[in-house]
């Protein structure tokens, strides 16, 4: 809140100060022409460049797990903010949506004055008499409707400001609509690929002041006529014994380059960087065939290094050189691999699980498995897991991978006896619509829990898997074998709950179990979960425990 607010003041300042600035003198007769219009174009101008700049550094990847890893080691809250680096890129979209608008429909209105103002034909009119000034040589005119005959349609498709104000409304309005969640996620080319029209976007934006379309009176020309004393005797500008000399106008030097520049050349070496680890050789060691149209992809680079809790992006050539989707990482630090679990919902992941063999009966043979490149690993807020004593893990759906890296490592760490394992319990749960799910996870979680069990630290781990849908048949087959010892759907020793938990109580127990700690909920799922989640934290942190609530988000 304290980040969104600062960012909103600054938003309200530049706002408040560029309105004010075009109130002085030396827009006096531009005003005249226009009105506050003027002020109502320029003020959202500048909140334009400076969110122009904010835009690209949330998406800045490598930029920001680099500060993450920097900034952890002073404050696990500030480093917490990086992980809403979505959010924040959409918070700013918004903001440059709004301000586009209020842009666009102020200079609709200054064409329709600087329309009038030239069609009035009246020379006593001040605005007739500013529109006729620079008629002769061209040079210092205010009004860029030069006669009658030319229209604000001509201005707007002849001008290098009309022409890119068009290019950079009609990427910016292609951007919005094909973000949207239903766009998104049901037609995730649309969106990948109009998204970068944000080229011509930017390529827009920094040319568009170089028209100096909207003019004001020069510093020397403010001189010699000084508008509050002269405005009223303009029959008389320029002539004999006149202290009134002819105004003369100039537009403002371009300067969105300068809000600009630096972010954009910021996003241009990571995507050097992204280029160079794109053409790093990525093997596929293995690949897995789970139930629920699971594919698990194991595979090696040279110098990859990884932590818990991390994600890749993986693009696969075969199917598209332009895509990259991200994926969180399974395995764990300690194994010679790092993998993947994908679940097959989509055009891209069907095709990847077709040119991994996964519609063939058959092994697939390793020579002819496809490449793959891998740009990462980046930063999660998983990666902060060791740094609390006690843990809530909340996975909903595939939600439940950041986690399966997490389990591995904490296994490893026990068995190599790291005596830097800060943590000493954690409580994992896992929700899932259909029983399928749950198959090729269980694996996992049947090892851990036989291990643990040998190792006499059964009271490290307390896990509770959530069945949050079925059918009336698998009602009665789950009826037949409740009493066996091992659950029906997991084949675990810990029984599958049926429903949703009741969050309340669960903060209540662990509350009561660990005072004075402080507990990390980290949850990978959906939204509503998360304000659920956060919610609890929040009405549960008492002066003796505290709950802090962490959140995957790419």
């Amino acid at each position: 809140m304290f980040v969104v607010l600062v960012w909103l003041g600054i938003n309200a300042f530049l706002f408040v100060h560029f309105y004010m600035a075009f109130l002085t003198p030396r827009w006096f007769y531009t005003r005249v022409l226009l009105g506050h219009a003027l002020s109502w174009a320029r003020a959202p101008a500048a909140a334009l460049n400076f969110n122009c700049m904010l835009i690209l550094l949330p998406v800045c990847r490598n930029l920001l797990s680099f500060l993450r890893g920097s900034i952890q080691f002073c404050s696990r809250t500030a480093a917490r903010q990086l992980d809403r680096n979505l959010t924040f890129h959409k918070l700013v979209a918004y903001m440059i949506a709004f301000h586009t608008a209020v842009h666009i429909i102020a200079h609709l209105f200054n064409f329709e004055f600087f329309w009038d103002a030239q069609l009035t034909n009246d020379t006593s009119s001040l605005p007739y008499v500013l529109s006729q000034i620079g008629n002769n040589d061209n040079a210092s005119f205010l009004n860029p409707i030069r006669n009658n005959h030319t229209s604000p349609t001509l201005i707007t498709f002849t001008t290098i400001a009309g022409l890119t104000g068009v290019a950079i409304t009609l990427a910016l309005i292609l951007i919005i609509t094909s973000s949207m969640e239903v766009i998104r996620r049901s037609y995730f080319e649309v969106f990948w690929y109009t998204h970068h029209l944000f080229v011509i976007f930017f390529m827009g934006l920094v040319f568009h002041g170089y028209g100096r379309i909207v003019r004001g009176q020069t510093v020397s020309s403010l001189r010699t006529n000084q508008p509050e004393r002269c405005f009223n005797h303009s029959d008389t500008w320029g002539e004999d014994g006149s202290d009134c000399a002819v105004p003369e106008f100039a537009g403002n030097p371009p300067g969105t380059w300068k809000w600009v520049l630096a972010p954009m050349i910021l996003y241009v070496c990571e995507r050097l960087v992204r280029f160079y680890r794109s053409h790093q050789k990525v093997v596929i060691t293995k690949v897995v065939m789970h139930p629920s149209k699971t594919l698990e992809l194991q595979m090696k680079r040279k110098g990859f290094r990884m932590e818990v809790g991390q994600y890749v992006f993986i693009q696969c050539p075969s199917v598209s050189r332009l895509e990259w989707h991200p994926f969180t990482l399974t395995s764990a630090p300690e194994e010679d691999y790092f993998s993947a679990h994908i679940r097959i919902v989509g055009d891209w992941t069907e095709a990847l699980y077709q040119a991994c063999g996964g519609d063939r009966t058959e092994p697939q043979e390793a020579w002819k498995l496809p490449k793959v490149a891998i740009d990462g690993p980046f930063g999660t807020a998983s990666e902060d897991v060791f740094r609390y004593e006690v843990v809530m893990l909340v996975g909903a759906g595939i939600g439940v991978t950041p986690f399966a890296s997490i389990l591995k490592s904490v296994w490893y760490k026990h068995i190599q006896k790291n005596q830097e394992v800060y943590t000493k319990k954690i409580y994992f749960y896992w929700l899932c619509p259909e029983t399928q799910a749950f198959e090729w996870f269980a694996d996992l979680l049947q090892s851990l829990e036989g291990q643990m069990n040998d190792k006499g630290m059964s009271d490290f781990l307390s896990y509770n898997i959530y069945l949050t849908r079925w059918k009336e048949t698998e009602a009665a087959h789950f009826r037949v074998h409740h009493e066996a010892e091992n659950d029906p759907i997991t084949g675990l020793k810990q029984k599958t709950l049926y429903g949703k938990p009741n969050w309340d109580n669960e903060f209540t127990n662990i509350s009561t179990k660990h005072p004075g700690t402080k507990v990390g909920v980290f949850l990978c799922g959906p939204p509503q979960l998360g304000k659920a989640l956060e919610k609890q934290c929040l009405s549960h942190s008492e002066a003796d425990t505290q709950f802090i609530f962490n959140k995957e988000n790419f």
